[in-house]
Parts: structure tokens; C-alpha cells; sequence
């Protein structure tokens, strides 16, 4: 009983969180839902208390970078970069779909997807509009960068950081591993894309207007620079990355609040406390269902070790589960049965739960944030519907899974993981 009782609580959160009737939160349902599986005795009042404290660090981390990542565009870190993009196209569309590659890798590994989601693609979509070409594949190159090209840092995903958590990894012992897996999907991704969108990409841009240029806000980007290596040093240091994200977002925020760029609204929007109680209590139903029954019952099927066909098993278990659960549920059942196996086993998780949502809406929150920013921006203009969405992504995501598990596999040997 206590199983069907998580299960049902589960299905509730994850169905309210993919159909957001009315534009509500996510936190409705998964308030009462943890409340409902404490109550019933899925789940006692002591672990879910310790299941929220082993998740807060995350969560405040995945806190300061929201609001850094918004203060970056109070600051026109975005407008520049849309500006830069309009401007290397030279006459060509695969030169855009380029530049568009290279900004959104790039944001999604330090500022995380969700930037990438919610304050690049309108930058994008309007590039695209200002060029007059079809903006299919450069909306397509946010959605699909947004999860592949979140592999790099532990801090690019929330899935990272909790992964980054079980591995045992220091920063730079993380980034290193995924150095070349990111790489690989990057590139990947792009001759994917290039190749399915040849149609619309052999529209030629019109000349963007030459008008000044945006000018970078430099203080935005030095200030991005050092929270960057501060990651890496709060990390050697035994300490949470999330005191660098803090850092950054109290220098930046002063900035921008005293130059009348940003507002304290704006910043307490920006860290979506609804959502930060979504993701803790979907940990707390999620470990009463593990608790129940489903732990045992995953790790019959889970294969030990760390060859590259058992990595290549656990990424793709993690992407069939996080098209089935999404992606946050996905990683959080997933890592407590192969965390023994050491780093690389995690790690071939973590490229599962973030290459393999690419497959459908389902799997993953940034997947449906991006459906509705491109409604909102273009009312489905682009063409992104679920049938197409998942066409696009059974071209890409197996063959961008597998070439990335392989890299980390040669990864793993070079750097004697």
C-alpha cells in the first residue's frame, strides 16, 4: 500500500508539472503530495527531513544561478549576444546555426540550460526573425543544447549537480571528464541538425542592418569569469559551488540594482521559490517510492561495473526512464543504485538524463519551458509540435547518447577514473 501511495503521489506531481493548468506552479501538487507520503508512512517525518537537507545545498546553488543568469541579461549580456549572432552570419545560414551553437553551448555549460531556455531562445527567435530566415533550426539548436550541452559543468544542470554530489568528483576532475563527451554532442548535435533543417537552413539571411553594435557589458562577463574559477576553487576548498554562485549574483546584483537595471521584484522572480519547493518535495516522494519496493526491484535489472557496454545500458536506461518520469525523477532513482560503482558509472547516468530528453517533451521541465516560451514568442509558428519534436530527437539523441558514452568511456582511460 505504502508503494501504490508513493507511486500515485508520484504520477500526480509529474502529470500537474507536464500540463501546468492555468499557469500554476509546480509546487501545488508536490507540497501535498510529500505531505501525503509523510502522512501515510511511505516515508517517515526523519527521512524526509534528511532527504531535504541532503537536496538544499543543490538547491541553492540551482538559486544563485537563476538569479545571476537574470542578471546577466538585465546587465544585455543576451541582447549582445544576439547581436554577435546577427552579425558573423556573412550571408550564410549554417554560419548562424554556428554562432547559435557556440553561444548556447557555451551559456548552457556556465549559466546553466535555463538560461539558455528562457532568455536565449527569444534573443534567437528574434535574430532569426530580424534576418527574415526560418527559425526552425535555430529554435531546435537552444532546445536540443539546452540538454546535450549541459554535460560539461556541474553546475550547467541541476541533474549535474546532484550527480556531481554522488561521484565524489572535484570540479575540475568533473569537467574534465565531460570535456569530451560535451564536445562530441556539440558537434554532433550540429551535423544532426544541419542535415534535417538542410531545407530551411538553405534560405539565404538578409544582411543585418549595420547599426552600432551592442557593446558587451564587460563588468557582466568578468564577473561570470570569476564565479566561474571560483567553482573550481570552492571546490578544492571542500566547500559548496554554491557560495561562488552567491558571490557573483551579490557583486552583480549590486551593480545592476544601483544602476537601476535590475529591481528587487525582478531578482525575487528570478529565483522562483515555487520551484525550488518543487524540486525538494519531488525528492521526498521520490525517495518514498524507492523506499517501498522500487529500489530493490531497479537494482535487479541495473548491470555492475564499468566497461562501455554497461555504461552504454546506464545511459540508456537513464533516457528510456527520463522520457517515462522525466529527468529529475529519472536521476534521482538512478543514482542511488549505481553511485557504488563508482564515478564513471554516474557520470554515463548523467549523460542518459541529459542527451536522452531530447527524444520527447517528457523529458525534461527545460523541454516543456522551451515549448512555452516558442508558444509565447512565435504561437507555434516554428513548427514545434510533439510529433515533430520527437521525429527530430529519434534522428538525434540515440546516435548523440552513444558517441558521448563513448567519450566518456576514452575519458575514463586517460584519466584513470
Amino acid at each position: 500500500m505504502a508503494l501504490i501511495v508513493a507511486l500515485a503521489a508520484l504520477f500526480a506531481v509529474l502529470a500537474f508539472a507536464l500540463a501546468r493548468p492555468h499557469g500554476w506552479p509546480e509546487a501545488v501538487v508536490a507540497v501535498p503530495a510529500a505531505a501525503l507520503v509523510v502522512a501515510s508512512g511511505a516515508v517517515s517525518w526523519q527521512d524526509a527531513v534528511a532527504e531535504v537537507n541532503s537536496l538544499a545545498p543543490v538547491v541553492g546553488f540551482l538559486a544563485a544561478i537563476l538569479v545571476l543568469a537574470r542578471l546577466c541579461a538585465d546587465e544585455g549580456l543576451f541582447r549582445a549576444a544576439g547581436d554577435f549572432m546577427a552579425r558573423t552570419t556573412g550571408g550564410s545560414q549554417p554560419r548562424l546555426l554556428a554562432s547559435v551553437f557556440g553561444v548556447a553551448a557555451v551559456v548552457t555549460a556556465v549559466l546553466s540550460l535555463d538560461a539558455t531556455v528562457v532568455l536565449l531562445t527569444p534573443v534567437v527567435l528574434a535574430t532569426a526573425r530580424m534576418l527574415q530566415v526560418p527559425s526552425r533550426p535555430h529554435a531546435y539548436a537552444t532546445a536540443h543544447l539546452a540538454n546535450s550541452a549541459s554535460l560539461l559543468l556541474p553546475v550547467s544542470n541541476l541533474t549535474n549537480l546532484l550527480a556531481f554530489t554522488a561521484a565524489g568528483l572535484t570540479f575540475l576532475q568533473f569537467a574534465a571528464a565531460m570535456t569530451l563527451p560535451w564536445l562530441i554532442a556539440v558537434a554532433a548535435e550540429f551535423l544532426l541538425l544541419r542535415r534535417i533543417f538542410a531545407s530551411d537552413l538553405a534560405v539565404p539571411p538578409r544582411p543585418a542592418p549595420r547599426d552600432e553594435a551592442v557593446p558587451v557589458p564587460r563588468f557582466a562577463v568578468v564577473v561570470v569569469a570569476a564565479t566561474l574559477a571560483g567553482f573550481a576553487v570552492t571546490s578544492l576548498a571542500g566547500l559548496s559551488p554554491g557560495w561562488a554562485a552567491l558571490a557573483g549574483a551579490v557583486v552583480l546584483g549590486a551593480r545592476s540594482l544601483t544602476a537601476g537595471r535590475s529591481t528587487v521584484r525582478g531578482i525575487l522572480g528570478a529565483l522562483d521559490i515555487p520551484f525550488l519547493a518543487f524540486v525538494l518535495c519531488l525528492g521526498v516522494v521520490v525517495d518514498a517510492v524507492m523506499r517501498n519496493g522500487m529500489e530493490s526491484a531497479m537494482a535487479q535489472v541495473i548491470p555492475a561495473g564499468d566497461s562501455l557496454t554497461t555504461l552504454l545500458v546506464l545511459a540508456a536506461v537513464s533516457a528510456v526512464l527520463s522520457n517515462a518520469v522525466n529527468n529529475l525523477p529519472a536521476v534521482l532513482v538512478m543514482l542511488p543504485l549505481v553511485e557504488s560503482a563508482g564515478p564513471v558509472a554516474v557520470l554515463a547516468v548523467l549523460i542518459g538524463v541529459n542527451v536522452g530528453p531530447n527524444l520527447s517533451y517528457i523529458g525534461s521541465l527545460a523541454n516543456l519551458l522551451w515549448r512555452r516560451v516558442i508558444r509565447a514568442e512565435t504561437g507555434n509558428a516554428t513548427g514545434t509540435g510533439f510529433t515533430e519534436f520527437s521525429r527530430v530527437g529519434l534522428c538525434t539523441a540515440p546516435v548523440v547518447l552513444v558517441l558521448s558514452v563513448m567519450g566518456l568511456w576514452a575519458s575514463a582511460r586517460l584519466l584513470g577514473l
